[in-house]
C-alpha cells in the first residue's frame, strides 16, 4: 500500500553522526512491572520484538533501575544490573535486532517517590537531595556527599553495561519527580551545599550524571535525557518560568554531554509559555540546538491521568497537527506510548493509512504485554 503523504514527515530517516534512526517514532518508556525479581524475561523480549517487527524508530525500554537497594518503586520493575537481568536484556537487545530495531534502555532511580509499602520486609530507606516527598514531607535524611557520590557512578556502570551488551543508545530518566528530577525542583531538593541553590545550580547532580555517563559510554554512543516540568499531583509545576529561565537549564544539561532532549508533557499541543505555540520540545531544540523528543497522548483523544481519575483510555485521534509540527521542525522525533502499549502495530497501520484498524487503549491492556 502507498505510504499517505500526509504521514511523510514522520517516516523520514533521521540521522546524526551518532544516531541512525529508520524514522521518527520512539517508543516511550511505559512501566509495565513484569520483571518477576527485577529480571527480564522471554515475554518481555516479545514484547519489545512486536514493535520493532512494526516498524518502531527507536525502542526506549520501560524505566529499569540503577544498582541501589531504593531505586526501584515496585517488585516487578526490572533491574540494570546482576548477571540475570543483564542476560535477560542482552535478550531483549538480540530480539529486537533481528526485527529491525534499535533500542535504548531507561535508566532510572525512584528517589523518595518510592512506595514503601510495597517492600514491607525492608528496612531500606526511599532517599533525596533532602529526604522530602514531592509534597514536602521529611521521609529519610539527605543524602551525603559520599552518597552522592556512589549514585553517580551506579547510573554510569548502568549505561557502561548498556553499551556492553549491544545497545544503541541509553536514556536518562530525569523527570516526573523521581530522583535526578528531585535535585531539580526547589521543592524536594533545600540543599544548601553545591548540589542545591538555584534553578542552574541545581543541575549539579543530573550534570555529574551525564559526565559519568559520557565517560563510561564514549565520545560516539548516544545519551538521551528525559525532563519534564510537571510533577505526579503538581501538574502545573513548571521548574523554568520563561524561556530565559529554561535555557541556561538546559545549557548546563546540554555542555555536559546529552545528546537528545526527551522533552516530556502530558499533552504535546499544548504551548509551554505565552506568546508562542511551541511545546516544550519545540522550545527545549530552540534554546540548544539539539534533536529533541516531543511526547504527551499522540494518538489519543485523552492525556494518560484520565486514566487513572476516570478509568478511561483513549480512542485513537488524528495526528495531523503532530505531522504539521514536525514538518515545520519544532521537534524532531515523536515518542508515543499509550497507542504503542495497545497497539503494537500502530506505526505500520499510520505508514499505511490503516487508521480504521487502530486499537484504542483501553485499561486492560496494562494487565499483559500485548
Amino acid at each position: 500500500m502507498t505510504q499517505a503523504p500526509t504521514t511523510a514527515a514522520l517516516f523520514e530517516p533521521f540521522t546524526t553522526s551518532k544516531l541512525q534512526l529508520k524514522n521518527r517514532i520512539i517508543m516511550a518508556p511505559m512501566t509495565r512491572c513484569f520483571s518477576p525479581g527485577g529480571v527480564p524475561g522471554p515475554d518481555v523480549a516479545g514484547y519489545y520484538r512486536r514493535r520493532a517487527e512494526n516498524e518502531v524508530g527507536l525502542i526506549i525500554t520501560e524505566g529499569t533501575v540503577i544498582n541501589h537497594p531504593a531505586a526501584a518503586a515496585d517488585h516487578g520493575v526490572p533491574h540494570f544490573y546482576g548477571e540475570e537481568a543483564l542476560a535477560g536484556w542482552a535478550r531483549v537487545v538480540r530480539e529486537v535486532h533481528e526485527a529491525g530495531g534499535k533500542i535504548a534502555p531507561q535508566i532510572w532511580h525512584t528517589g523518595t517517590a518510592r512506595d514503601a509499602s510495597k517492600f514491607p520486609d525492608s528496612n531500606i530507606d526511599s532517599i533525596g537531595p533532602s529526604g522530602l516527598s514531592l509534597s514536602g514531607e521529611k521521609v529519610s535524611e539527605p543524602l551525603t556527599t559520599e552518597e552522592i557520590h556512589g549514585l553517580v557512578q551506579a547510573y554510569a556502570q548502568a549505561a557502561a553495561d548498556a553499551k556492553r551488551i549491544g545497545f544503541d543508545a541509553v536514556e536518562i530518566h530525569g523527570a516526573h519527580g523521581y530522583l535526578i528530577d528531585q535535585f531539580f525542583w526547589d521543592v524536594t531538593n533545600k540543599r544548601t551545599d553545591e548540589y542545591g541553590g538555584d534553578l542552574v545550580g541545581r543541575t549539579r547532580f543530573a550534570v555529574e550524571v551525564i559526565e559519568a555517563v559520557r565517560a563510561a559510554v564514549g565520545p560516539d554512543f548516544p545519551i538521551i535525557l528525559r525532563f519534564s516540568q510537571w510533577k505526579p499531583g503538581a501538574y502545573d509545576t513548571k521548574l523554568a518560568l520563561t524561556p530565559e529561565e529554561l535555557e541556561p537549564f538546559l545549557a548546563r544539561l546540554s555542555e555536559a554531554g546529552v545528546d537528545i532532549f526527551h522533552a516530556s508533557t502530558r499533552r504535546f499541543w499544548e504551548p509551554e509559555f505565552e506568546g508562542s505555540d511551541l511545546n516544550l520540545a519545540g522550545w527545549t531544540r530552540k534554546l540548544t540546538g539539539k534533536p529533541a523528543i516531543t511526547v504527551g497522548s499522540v494518538g489519543l483523544d485523552s492525556e494518560f491521568t484520565s486514566l487513572f481519575e476516570s478509568g478511561k483510555g483513549g480512542e485513537a485521534a488524528s495526528i495531523d497537527s503532530l505531522i504539521e509540527r514536525l514538518g515545520r521542525g519544532e521537534f524532531d522525533l515523536v515518542a508515543v506510548g499509550r497507542a504503542l502499549l495497545s497497539d503494537p502495530a500502530w506505526v505500520a497501520k499510520i505508514r499505511d493509512g490503516r487508521t480504521d484498524e487502530l486499537q484504542p487503549f483501553t485499561r486492560e491492556a496494562l494487565g499483559t504485554l500485548s
